[in-house]
């Protein structure tokens, strides 16, 4: 069984940090391109960053220089460090895990993230 678990959300005052990670279990991780997306009320969700299996990365232009995602093989974890958070940056953050060469595609829960003024 797949599942990708997500924690690190919370409330933050603007310009804080905070670190979301993502555990995936059931997949062989470190052939999957691992991505962070976003969902805010009213809003469709978008692509925030991902990671591919040879670590090339890439962002959304709303957080480039600000947020970092990186991977952990030996953990199956993928991380988004994200800096300098504003208040549009709150929304709904999930992990997904992607293979397209099998055509595999997993989503977790969603962890809340919440950018006070």
């Amino acid at each position: 069984q797949v599942q990708l678990v997500e924690s690190g959300g919370g409330l933050v005052q603007a310009g804080g940090s905070l670190r979301l990670s993502c555990a995936a279990s059931g997949i062989q991780f470190r052939i999957y391109t691992m991505g962070w997306y976003r969902q805010a009320p009213g809003k469709q969700r978008e692509l925030v960053a991902a990671i591919t299996s040879g670590y090339s990365t890439k962002y959304a232009d709303s957080v480039k220089g600000r947020f970092t995602i990186s991977r952990d093989n030996a953990k199956n974890t993928v991380y988004l460090q994200m800096n300098s958070l504003k208040p549009e940056d709150t929304a709904v953050y999930y992990c997904n895990a992607e293979n397209r060469m099998f055509n595999r595609d997993y989503w977790g829960q969603g962890t809340q993230v919440t950018v006070s003024s």
